[in-house]
């Protein structure tokens, strides 16, 4: 479904959904201004056309351990296909990257990546991110403090 598709019940469902996912579909019904009936059939509508494309819980790292999050520039010796496969391969196995975005710019990739503290990024550094395929080069930058948080698509 594109966006354009969207009317202005979808775009309030979505926002609502984003922001609980838990939320009772009554709920969500009477946040939409809907019947439960209708706005249950307007999710399902949402999720077969890939709107929706799955409902997950958001943890906090801190809870977990993981007080530190970096962001990691990489720039590969190649920039072929089959160099840009190894390390996208290789990436999905490295658990303490949360997120990888092939950039146009300066650098090939970004990294988003978590740890517990300064040492344990060094382990990550030397152990993992140093270790991917085709490295040349790596420029890691310490978040300070999140200003804002993702908290979802503007609907």
């Amino acid at each position: 479904m594109k966006y354009e598709e969207l009317d202005k019940t979808d775009k309030i469902i979505l926002t609502e959904l984003q922001k609980n996912a838990r939320q009772s579909i009554n709920e969500l019904a009477a946040k939409a201004g809907l019947s439960a009936s209708s706005c249950h059939r307007r999710v399902k509508l949402l999720e077969e056309a890939g709107t929706i494309t799955r409902y997950t819980a958001t943890l906090d790292r801190r809870a977990l351990g993981l007080a530190n999050e970096f962001f990691v520039e990489v720039s590969l010796s190649a920039q072929t296909e089959e160099a840009f496969e190894k390390f996208e391969k290789a990436v999905q196995r490295v658990p303490e990257i949360l997120e990888c975005h092939l950039m146009s710019g300066q650098f090939d990739y970004l990294l988003r990546v978590v740890a517990s503290d300064a040492a344990d990024y060094e382990r990550i550094h030397r152990s993992r991110i140093s270790r991917l395929p085709g490295i040349q080069r790596i420029q890691s930058s310490l978040a300070l403090r999140t200003v804002k948080a993702w908290a979802g698509y503007p609907v």
